[in-house]
């Protein structure tokens, strides 16, 4: 049985015209970097100037019909109830049996009746499957992972970048607008997962190529960059932000990820609240920090953290190497009792790299 090639974004041919390094991310072919600099050159554009990046890959989904942001509240862990459209929201999808995680989403709040997700592009079907089985009547989920695509636009130009396009920037963070750009419809989100200010545009699928187009003439006055999910990674890295698979598995709870701010403990209820009630109570769980090394070499995702006799004490779930600090980074889940400042090694294939524990982020932006 042959493997199902990896699916294509609308913006497959703009990447591979900048010969842009590709693989795969959740079975999508994408850009990790672009020749000339590749990761290094292209943090630095989102740290100190713009950066472009097509995360076309991530899922889309619609819930629709009567009490839709009611079913969605009572799927997720976040409260929707704490926003009102237009807002946007991170949460989590977690197991109703294990509370571990399925998927982490944003979840935009258009209406009572009309809720738009953007999971992860490997987790969509999973995320769709499971809100189906228990649809009530009348209320429909819809994947429309092909539909839309999106482009992120990062960095302390961005506003100069987005306003250039004639589309709107005075949104507070986490708020959206349904917008017009020539004629097309395209969703501007005041979020991003850098760090730093910036915003996700959402075009119709086909519309993509244009706004890309007309996106990469816009940055040229700043110095900015087509950026690949290579920088994307470390900048979300230095920030100490989760990415699914990593810091929040089936294995890994939003307890253990410090993502309890996402999570809606006074809701009557949602996928996994029990379990995660109970866990929380225990207190008998890793945690997630930040490890900043001391020594020459990089933490990778797997490596083991030991104490200073030698004793096993976590794992690394990310690392790499911070272009701002010049350090070997990572996020880590730790034992209890391990604390802030705590010496330890990480075994990096049988080398000890020598780091201290700290709590993220590893750098400091400005966002105002």
């Amino acid at each position: 049985m042959t493997e199902a090639a990896p699916k294509t974004s609308p913006l497959h041919d703009r990447h591979t015209a900048l010969k842009a390094k590709m693989a795969d991310f959740g079975g999508w072919q994408m850009p990790i970097e672009y020749p000339g600099g590749g990761v290094l050159r292209e943090h630095a554009a989102v740290r100190e100037r713009v950066g472009i990046f097509d995360v076309s890959h991530l899922g889309k989904a619609l819930v629709q019909g009567p009490g839709a942001a009611d079913f969605v509240n009572a799927c997720f862990t976040n409260d929707l109830r704490k926003v009102q459209p237009p807002k946007a929201q991170y949460t989590m999808c977690c197991d109703e049996r294990t509370g571990g995680v399925v998927d982490d989403l944003i979840q935009y709040f258009k209406s009572e009746d009309e809720v738009f997700l953007v999971p992860n592009a490997a987790n969509t079907a999973e995320v769709v499957r499971r809100m189906e089985a228990v649809a009530p009547e009348g209320i429909s989920v819809t994947d429309q992972h092909s539909d839309y695509g999106i482009i992120a636009v990062q960095g302390p130009r961005s506003v100069e970048v987005v306003e250039a396009l004639g589309l709107p920037t005075d949104l507070e963070y986490m708020s959206f607008t349904e917008a017009d750009w020539q004629g097309r419809p395209v969703i501007v989100l005041r979020s991003g997962y850098t760090g730093e200010k910036g915003f996700e545009l959402v075009p119709r699928w086909d519309d993509t190529p244009a706004l890309w187009d007309a996106l990469v003439e816009a940055i040229a006055a700043y110095d900015g960059l087509p950026c690949g999910l290579g920088a994307r990674d470390t900048l979300r890295t230095e920030m100490g932000y989760a990415l699914h698979g990593h810091e929040l598995t089936m294995d890994i709870t939003p307890n253990m990820a410090r993502a309890g701010w996402a999570v809606g403990w006074k809701k009557d209820g949602f996928w996994g609240k029990q379990v995660l009630e109970e866990q929380k109570a225990r207190k008998d769980y890793r945690l997630s920090w930040g490890l900043l090394a001391t020594g020459r070499g990089i933490p990778r995702a797997g490596n083991d953290v030991k104490d200073a006799d030698g004793t096993v004490i976590g794992t690394v779930t990310s690392g790499t190497m911070s272009p701002t600090l010049g350090r070997g980074i990572a996020l880590v889940l730790l034992d209890r009792g391990v604390g802030e400042g705590t010496e330890v090694v990480v075994d990096v294939r049988g080398r000890e790299l020598p780091a201290t524990v700290v709590k993220p982020p590893f750098v400091q932006v400005e966002t105002s």
